[in-house]
């Protein structure tokens, strides 16, 4: 599935009263889903441990 037939796909999903800056939000997101998905099938991965040191810095209190 190419970008752009995701984005209609996208598109087609969401309400016809969503703002430009949920739209965005929305590509913006999937976006880094696909890119995620693309760095593991390339083997490119972070240590479990790397990522239990840095995720209370991720969290909002």
């Amino acid at each position: 599935m190419s970008n752009k037939q995701i984005v209609q796909d996208l598109l087609d999903k969401l309400p016809d009263n969503v703002s430009l800056h949920d739209v965005a939000q929305e590509i913006e997101f999937v976006a880094g889903v696909r890119q995620g998905l693309a760095e593991l099938g390339r083997g490119e991965r972070i240590p479990i441990e790397e990522i239990e040191r840095e995720l209370p810095s991720w969290v909002i209190k």
